[in-house]
């Protein structure tokens, strides 16, 4: 069976803001067929969608109603088999997002479910019994504020919500949900999709006998989320059970997979994703949040790199710097820049020499930075809530530019994000044919991996080398790269202990032994050499 998921680079379209087809200021299928040409064009191997199911849209599309339609915001199940035969006809594969772990309080099952105790679905989301002086049943709260549970008066029960109320937990205890959940992915596989990107892939499960969660005493986050420590409430080891289903039911067709997304952070994440991929019957591959975070130093990448594999060789992650749930790493680490350019070609060359699977955020080929809004501006929900300590996703999510017309090309219309002068300043017309820009430059990273085993499939041996210099070996079929980065705003020099050469569209200067790194400089010396600082 095709591994073809292990060394690919996977280009993230946010559906909404890609390209509008029919003038309503949001982005559709169309409109992502339209523009499949510039993603085929810079190298990658597949693309990901988010959300495009039938939906309210109270947090824009991983709220479901409806798993197996198109939401008509986007289109329809003939525009979406169009946009997948034209992705195959220009060698892309297409992965579709999952939202298993809740679906939308306007669902039809939920509406039965809520109807009352005793109905064909009264057990497919997780209600509980109230306290005896009418309390939730216990302390876990809501990822987007306030408790988890929600009062039903028609039950006189607690029905489990992680997310927004409108989004409450299905009941994977219940097997029937399992078979009605596998029976929309098998839905989307006999429709030609190639894989699934899993929403939230730890919280499938709860503690059966709804445990408080114990205080987690190393938070210093002013949420009341993080205030606790999750056992109970999700990365629930009952999980993996589940994995197996859906991994036998991906097995069952050609070269599909599926990667996850962990949301957690820190060492459990880590430890969750090796768990996950481990072996051949659980998941593909796995992300979580450490990189995509605000940390920028070589310990960091190292140990989380490094964290994946120590107890599970054989597990496979996939990393990123941006998606849409984060602020834009150009905008997010600019204080290690020397400028937001610099810094865009140096995280291409840094990711795409990671091992694993690669994931790209859209407009991140064009250098894109945060989109900086105003209140009246915001349509997230925790943003709203939560203004103005909690910015929200909304910044990351404002509309692809691509030419200088109005609305940067997007939309003949008002876009339901606004495109701001920053932003549309990167538009992807302005930077092709040039050979300095941002856009150019991931197009050469990203054909310099593909023509490196060493970059695809490689083996990984981190060097001992002091901050801010992440560098270290990739190797393969007796093939070898050193790959060398300054993570700072200073120039840096290092010594080779012997000689090599640069190769690939490296960011140093070699003189010698001698090479010098300039500020978010960048190096691949064509075989492993040992360094000193």
């Amino acid at each position: 069976m095709t591994e073809w998921w292990r060394d690919a680079v996977i280009y993230q379209i946010y559906p909404r803001s890609f390209q509008d087809s029919d003038g309503d200021g949001i982005g559709d299928l169309p409109g992502i067929t339209r523009r499949l040409d510039h993603v085929a064009s810079l190298g990658v191997d597949a693309i990901w969608l988010s959300p495009i199911f039938t939906s309210p849209m109270k947090d824009m599309g991983y709220d479901v109603s409806n798993y197996c339609d198109i939401d008509p915001l986007f289109g329809t199940l003939s525009d979406f088999d169009a946009m997948v035969a034209r992705a195959h006809d220009l060698g892309l594969k297409v992965i579709i997002d999952q939202v298993l772990s809740h679906s939308s309080d306007r669902h039809p099952w939920f509406a039965e479910s809520r109807a009352s105790r005793d109905n064909d679905r009264a057990d497919w989301y997780v209600w509980a019994d109230p306290n005896p002086d009418g309390t939730p049943p216990n302390n876990w709260p809501s990822v987007f504020g306030g408790p988890a549970w929600e009062w039903e008066p028609r039950r006189r029960q607690y029905y489990l919500h992680n997310f927004l109320i409108e989004q409450p937990d299905l009941n994977l205890w219940n097997r029937d949900v399992q078979d009605a959940l596998l029976d929309t992915m098998r839905f989307w596989l006999d429709r030609g999709v190639d894989g699934f990107r899993l929403d939230t892939v730890n919280f499938y499960f709860h503690d059966a006998r709804l445990r408080d969660n114990p205080p987690n005493p190393d938070s210093a986050a002013p949420d009341t989320y993080n205030m606790q420590r999750h056992v109970y409430s999700k990365n629930r080891p009952e999980n993996i059970a589940f994995l197996r289903r859906m991994r036998k039911l991906t097995d069952a067709y050609d070269a599909r997979m599926m990667v996850g997304e962990v949301g957690e952070s820190g060492d459990t994440a880590i430890r969750i994703m090796a768990e996950y991929t481990a072996g051949s019957d659980r998941l593909h591959m796995c992300y979580s949040f450490e990189m995509l975070s605000h940390a920028f130093t070589a310990r960091h990448f190292r140990h989380t790199i490094e964290g994946v594999h120590q107890d599970a060789p054989d597990a496979h992650a996939c990393w990123s710097f941006s998606n849409h749930d984060v602020f834009r790493h150009v905008t997010r680490w600019l204080p290690y820049a020397e400028s937001p350019e610099a810094l865009a070609r140096q995280a291409a060359a840094m990711l795409l020499s990671f091992p694993g699977t690669i994931c790209l955020y859209q407009g991140e080929e064009l250098g894109q930075t945060e989109t900086e809004l105003t209140y009246d501006e915001l349509t997230d929900p925790p943003a709203l809530r939560f203004w103005p300590e909690v910015k929200g996703r909304d910044g990351c999510r404002t509309p692809m530019v691509w030419d200088d017309s109005e609305n940067a090309g997007f939309t003949t219309a008002k876009p339901w994000l606004p495109v701001k002068e920053p932003q549309a300043a990167r538009h992807a017309a302005g930077q092709q044919g040039d050979n300095d820009s941002v856009l150019s430059a991931y197009r050469a990273t990203i054909a310099f991996r593909k023509a490196q085993m060493p970059l695809r499939r490689g083996q990984t041996s981190f060097l001992d080398l002091p901050e801010p210099i992440l560098a270290f070996y990739r190797g393969a079929e007796g093939q070898a790269l050193t790959c060398v980065f300054n993570l700072s705003t200073a120039p840096e020099t290092l010594t080779l202990a012997e000689d090599a050469a640069l190769v690939g569209p490296s960011r140093a200067t070699l003189s010698g032994r001698v090479l010098d790194l300039p500020p978010n400089g960048f190096a691949w010396l064509d075989r492993a050499v040992r360094l000193s600082a």
